[in-house]
């Protein structure tokens, strides 16, 4: 489906996000999530369209599917679509949906949009492949920090801190959307459970990509990316 796609750079990456139009309430989610996704795409994840069924792939679970306009773009961008599939996003027909379909779009692991099941997800999919043996592919999940409260994401880091998970790494769009805050941060939550965290400017390409590939032997990692307004303090 995607033979013959040519890669786009970051560059590109904006007149693709604006092919999508129409009346779509998630646009800041989106955007808040463009850096993340052009990072792990471009320079840490192990996968390619011409892998979406390697078991020793990589894996990025999008938990916050609400937002899904910058994860179109990104695949669109690295040929997993075909650009003028964003043309008409949510039209009726169209695989691109305001939730992404794992059946419906290439390259997209889970169907997403219920909040909070993403990170349980993760963990799940790290013990399969424990179980079967493969200790190479990585587990990238992206949360919001908005769908953070739900209770089934404080259940998923409590396990995976217990059983050491390094193979996962969560990170965790932090845009100052929860309800009610975290105090000492985010990132608090996941340390007292064991994981290794970082906090960086969600913005920072480079800080985002030293966050995703340092090792972490015997933890999860969870890289809290900060993201205010531009000029904000």
């Amino acid at each position: 489906m995607t033979q013959g796609i040519s890669r786009r750079g970051w560059s590109e990456l904006p007149d693709l996000f604006k092919r999508m139009t129409g009346d779509e309430k998630h646009e800041w989610a989106a955007t808040s999530t463009l850096p993340t996704l052009w990072t792990l795409y471009d320079r840490v994840l192990d996968v390619s369209p011409e892998r979406v069924d390697d078991p020793d792939r990589d894996r990025f679970l999008l938990s916050k599917g609400h937002g899904p306009m910058a994860y179109y773009a990104v695949l669109a961008a690295k040929g997993f679509l075909d650009p003028s599939t964003l043309d008409n996003w949510t039209d009726f027909g169209s695989p691109l949906g305001q939730h992404p379909d794992r059946v419906l779009v290439p390259g997209v692991e889970i169907s997403a949009g219920s909040l909070g099941h993403g990170l349980a997800l993760g963990v799940g999919q790290v013990l399969g492949l424990r179980a079967q043996g493969r200790t190479k592919p990585r587990v990238f999940v992206l949360v919001g920090d908005g769908e953070f409260d739900e209770g089934s994401n404080h259940e998923a880091i409590a396990l995976a801190g217990r059983l050491g998970l390094d193979r996962l790494t969560v990170v965790a769009i932090d845009n100052g959307s929860a309800s009610h805050g975290w105090p000492g941060g985010m990132a608090s939550r996941f340390a007292v459970e064991g994981w290794d965290t970082v906090t960086v400017d969600g913005r920072d390409q480079e800080a985002l990509y030293h966050a995703f590939t340092e090792e972490h032997p015997g933890r999860p990692r969870a890289v809290v990316a900060m993201i205010r307004e531009e000029g904000a303090e």
